[in-house]
């Protein structure tokens, strides 16, 4: 086995406690720190583990982003190198907490990080989950197409294909229409 590849398989993930609301600045922080002192070669990568979120407002779906683990970052390393001054680096840097196992950072368990990573990497390709999912019985206005205006209870939520089954009241009888997501805006 090469080298290069023995250090690949060595590297660990870590979570590194840090002040929430804090985590994207502490990782622009952390990245610089990396640079200056030339750690790159064992410190491969800092995670803010993240996904994207919409809610529907006015008709427009509006996308964000929502942190997944509050209050921590994410850091790749070797572990034989990511010990004494290059954690005390880090734990002193400013909205920095400490590393889980605090002066002897005790990397994450593989399956755990696969699960965040997993959740991280699931966000980028899946697109978005919704904020303020449609539940059924829940009552919507339609807001486009043929039955704009209308007010309707959500019959069935089709997550995957963001569409919903909607009974509506068309002269005193129940009609089940088919909408997607964007077609609808949530009563209040």
């Amino acid at each position: 086995m090469s080298e290069e590849k023995k250090q690949t398989d060595d590297k660990k993930w870590y979570s590194l406690r840090v002040i929430s609301g804090k985590e994207r600045k502490i990782k622009e922080r952390i990245e610089l720190e990396i640079q200056r002192s030339q750690w790159g070669d064992f410190i491969t990568q800092v995670l803010v583990p993240t996904e994207k979120v919409y809610k529907i407002r006015n008709g427009k779906k509006v996308i964000s982003e929502r942190n997944i683990l509050p209050g921590y970052l994410l850091i790749e390393a070797i572990p034989t190198k990511l010990t004494g001054e290059v954690v005390q680096t880090i734990n002193n840097l400013p909205n920095v907490i400490h590393f889980l196992g605090q002066a002897n950072p005790i990397p994450m368990q593989q399956w755990e990080a696969n699960r965040l990573l997993g959740k991280v990497d699931e966000s980028q390709d899946a697109g978005e989950t919704m904020l303020e999912p449609f539940i059924v019985g829940e009552t919507v206005k339609i807001i486009d197409g043929p039955f704009n205006e209308f007010v309707g209870d959500i019959q069935e939520v089709n997550e995957e294909k963001k569409k919903l089954k909607v009974i509506v009241k068309i002269f005193g009888r129940g009609t089940e229409v088919e909408l997607n997501f964007m077609q609808v805006e949530k009563q209040s």
